[in-house]
């Protein structure tokens, strides 16, 4: 019994209910007769069961098999497999989440990322923190402004880190996140992700299309050819790419096209003084073309060149991280529109937090090999 040492006098029992994993097809409860001790200063107390789950009534096995289904299938799933409503296996994952996430130790990892979504389909964000070494999630905060960089460096402190040793951070050209970084990680080195500086030239190119299309028609139709890589297209999208690309010096729409493929090529290159001196000359280039929406983004790329030079070394990204991000929005679409800031804080770390509920449920580990083994038992039987 936690907390209490030697031998206690049995005062009674009582009759407990624990939901546990199916009989084949049937539904499992063991009811077992619980002690009650009478400790030294006359407290009756009820002796914690080993098999009792965090939650009341159930099994650590059976929430261990809970945990599992939250991760692979949806918040709405789980609960229709398990049995459970949606509000307790909701309760089982914080519970976990936050126990896992309280004991987590900061003091090794030196680069971060930092990213944001969006919360159900309104304009409000939750920011995620991340280990670019172990491409996992670390901590989540409410809103996207500089405030949330504060968050996080408290937060790295109660976890034995130390905002004065992170070497770099990736993230985008969100201006409270440059203030908050420079703030309060003094010695980051802030990277701009590649990923988003490609995502503001494909902008580009869609504006130059819209603007040409009003009075060029033939360009109608063209938007998911253009904004898609060339390996990604169909051979029909690609002849039509190539026809519109043979008319580069009478087509501005082309051209940007082609100024968004330069700027993906040097994504490749390692030497930071190549980098400089080409990313420089495609500004230029850029500056001097009458393409005015790719003009922005040269603008935006010198506003911002050292931290977009940084991708050339030590080449970190956010790749990672905006695919945490597209599974947490697959989620949303898949289950219930999470609106709540501890729901959604939930769902991301039981999707991307990789999180060792071993230490607080032994079963977790285990189970997946259990079930491998039962399931090879029953096909040969």
């Amino acid at each position: 019994m936690p907390g209490q040492t030697g031998e206690h006098p049995v005062h009674d029992t009582v009759t407990k209910t624990y939901r546990h994993l199916n009989f084949f097809q049937h539904d499992c409860e063991l009811t077992v007769r619980v002690p009650r001790v009478k400790l030294l200063d006359g407290k009756v107390v009820l002796v914690a069961a080993p098999w009792a789950g965090k939650l009341s009534g159930v099994t650590l096995l059976f929430e261990a098999v809970v945990l599992l289904l939250a991760r692979e299938t949806t918040f709405t799933g789980a609960p229709r497999i398990s049995g459970l409503s949606v509000r307790r296996v909701m309760a089982l994952c914080q519970r976990y989440v936050n126990e896992a996430v309280s004991t987590a130790d900061f003091s090794e990892a030196r680069r971060r990322a930092i990213d944001e979504t969006s919360k159900a389909k309104r304009l409000e964000y939750v920011t995620l923190f991340a280990d670019e070494a172990a491409s996992k999630v670390i901590f989540v905060a409410d809103g996207n402004e500089a405030l949330t960089i504060v968050a996080f460096a408290k937060n790295l402190c109660a976890h034995h880190g130390k905002p004065t040793e992170i070497e770099s951070v990736s993230m985008d050209m969100w201006p409270a996140f440059i203030r908050g970084v420079t703030d309060h990680l003094p010695n980051a080195q802030i990277t701009f992700d590649r990923f988003h500086i490609i995502a503001h030239a494909s902008e580009a190119i869609d504006k130059m299309r819209r603007t040409e299309q009003k009075l060029d028609p033939s360009l109608k139709g063209f938007r998911w050819v253009l904004l898609k890589d060339r390996g990604e297209l169909t051979a029909a999208q690609r002849a039509e790419l190539d026809g519109l690309l043979a008319h580069m010096t009478t087509t501005r729409t082309a051209r940007a096209w082609h100024y968004r493929e330069q700027l993906r090529d040097l994504r490749a290159r390692k030497q930071p003084n190549i980098v400089r001196r080409l990313l420089n000359g495609w500004c230029s280039n850029v500056l001097r073309s009458k393409v005015e929406p790719m003009k922005e983004v040269a603008e935006m790329i010198r506003r911002h060149f050292e931290g977009i030079l940084a991708w050339a070394h030590p080449h970190q990204t956010n790749g990672f991280l905006e695919a945490i991000n597209g599974l947490f929005q697959a989620a949303k679409r898949k289950a219930l529109e999470y609106t709540r800031f501890g729901t959604i804080r939930t769902v991301i770390f039981m999707i991307a937090g990789k999180l060792d509920f071993s230490r607080i449920n032994p079963y977790t580990a285990a189970l997946p090999t259990r079930f491998s083994i039962e399931r090879e038992f029953l096909s040969a039987c």
